[in-house]
């Protein structure tokens, strides 16, 4: 045999070597968290038909992979422990060290779930005492996908003041106090994108399948048509710009913001786009539930209402991909921020949401910052999420939400509002209600005094005689102060908008 069929022979025998290795995705890595109480499932891939073996606190579970390659391992419902080791073998023994078997989480969302914890309130203190041996965190890097990817690029990390600084400050603070109460290990993912729109992290299939979001697609389809005209003035804006940059730095003077890119191929707004790219691949993974911040970019006139069946739409579509018809969904209405009349009308379409079982929401509408759509405080969201997961996912007897619309009567010229969750509620600081205002049959709304009795809160005006309609809190910056017995605030509501089913 000549020397080059002889080096062309080792070639083939490495590279089928290579192939028959048996590899991961990030996500089953040194550190990671493992769901307790719930069958897991770890996969790979591996030489077509390769004998693949996971051993794992007492389980050894034997499997084949698939004439594509790829292999399913399934263990059966783990308890909660560690630091453990992995070993999955096949032709290769790969041992994962470091694994806890515990609760896990995603949080995602738009850029007020990215805020990391670096930024927060009193970041050097909370960063300073951030070392949780227990807690693991997981950050997936941005990725935009045209059809659903079969993994994303991250590392499991331990909490510690090093690593919790870059992390999103509201799974941070939701993971550690859910850590302290639970007092288990806790697996937080991390997967968002600041200033993206919900129809980004929906499945194709779920928009393409419900006539109510067609809209969404069909817009998308003209913004590609458009791109190459778009494109074209984006680069003399550009170039303007550029020009504009360097007479202000001879000139001494501040430089404008650079134009934006328009939307096109591979935008990060892509419908689909980033559901593909940084959630799909991490829908195998077992979980206990998502917590999600977003809603500033759907806040718009053409989304606003829209976006209580495209947000519902995208809790069904994860749950399905999850494989988990009732996964625990948790998200965070929008704070109070001086921003347009749709800001009221997105947090309407949040709190229309809970129609869904085991959902839960935060209320920021006290915590907000009038000139900052990223408010510093994300303590308080990440308790408020926590105590809606120690109530609805854990059963925990506890309150965790604020007063909640259920119904008004009239009587004569007053109105009589009903609450659920109303026990103690008070004006927070102040013995005069604010924030809710009536309007009789000219829907003309004007501001009115309000007193608690009972579990019900009485308004009038003595300039509406008789009232129809009644509103708290129906602002996009509102000045309201409604709280119950444990400080948690009313939510925003009105009683002239019939409820979207």
């Amino acid at each position: 045999m000549s020397r080059i069929a002889n080096w062309l022979l080792c070639c083939c025998a490495a590279a089928g070597a290579l192939q028959a290795t048996v590899k991961l995705p990030a996500l089953i890595s040194d550190h990671m968290v493992l769901q307790q109480g719930a069958p897991v499932r770890i996969w790979g891939t591996a030489d077509p038909g390769e004998a693949v073996r996971v051993d794992f606190q007492g389980q050894s579970v034997a499997t084949k992979a698939a004439e594509n390659g790829k292999w399913n391992a399934w263990l059966k419902p783990l308890a909660a422990a560690g630091p453990l080791e992995m070993t999955v073998a096949g032709s290769n023994t790969i041992s994962i060290k470091d694994v806890l078997v515990g609760e896990v989480w995603v949080g995602s969302g738009q850029s007020n779930m990215e805020f990391r914890l670096a930024s927060a309130v009193n970041h050097d203190e909370e960063i300073a005492h951030a070392g949780f041996p227990l807690i693991h965190l997981f950050q997936v890097k941005r990725a935009v996908a045209d059809q659903p990817a079969e993994d994303v690029v991250g590392t499991w990390q331990v909490c510690t003041p090093e690593t919790a600084g870059t992390f999103s400050a509201v799974e941070y603070f939701f993971g550690r106090d859910l850590y302290h109460n639970l007092h288990v290990p806790m697996g937080l993912i991390e997967s968002d994108w600041g200033g993206t729109p919900a129809q980004a992290w929906t499945s194709k299939p779920a928009l393409a399948g419900d006539p109510a979001l067609k809209f969404i697609l069909e817009g998308w389809e003209k913004i590609l048509a458009n791109y190459p005209a778009s494109k074209e003035a984006y680069e003399k804006r550009l170039e303007a710009w550029n020009q504009t940059v360097a007479a202000a730095k001879t000139e001494g003077k501040t430089p404008p913001i650079r134009p934006a890119l328009p939307q096109g191929p591979g935008h990060q707004n892509t419908p689909a786009g980033l559901y593909n790219g940084m959630i799909a691949p991490l829908t195998p993974f077992a979980i206990r539930g998502v917590i999600w911040y977003q809603g500033e970019s759907n806040a718009n006139e053409e989304d606003a209402y829209r976006y209580r069946r495209l947000f519902r739409a995208m809790i069904e579509d994860w749950r399905d991909h999850w494989g988990e018809a009732d996964m625990p969904f948790l998200f965070v209405q929008l704070a109070n921020y001086q921003s347009n009349p749709y800001w009221p009308v997105l947090r309407e379409s949040q709190t229309e949401t809970l129609s869904l079982r085991n959902t839960g929401m935060a209320l920021a509408i006290d915590i907000g910052e009038s000139r900052d759509i990223h408010p510093k405080n994300k303590q308080d969201v990440g308790h408020r999420l926590a105590l809606a997961a120690r109530h609805i996912v854990y059963h925990e007897p506890i309150e965790y939400a604020g007063p909640m619309y259920r119904q008004t009567t009239t009587e004569g010229n007053q109105l009589r509002v009903w609450f659920s969750h109303a026990d103690g509620m008070q004006a927070k600081g102040s013995l005069t209600i604010a924030g809710f205002t009536i309007a009789g049959a000219d829907g003309n709304f004007v501001p009115a005094d309000a007193r608690v009795d009972g579990s019900t809160v009485v308004v009038s005006s003595a300039q509406v005689a008789n009232p129809v309609a009644v509103r708290y809190a129906w602002a996009d910056d509102p000045v309201c102060n409604l709280i119950n017995l444990v400080g948690l605030p009313a939510n925003p509501f009105r009683s002239d908008q019939p409820h979207y089913q």
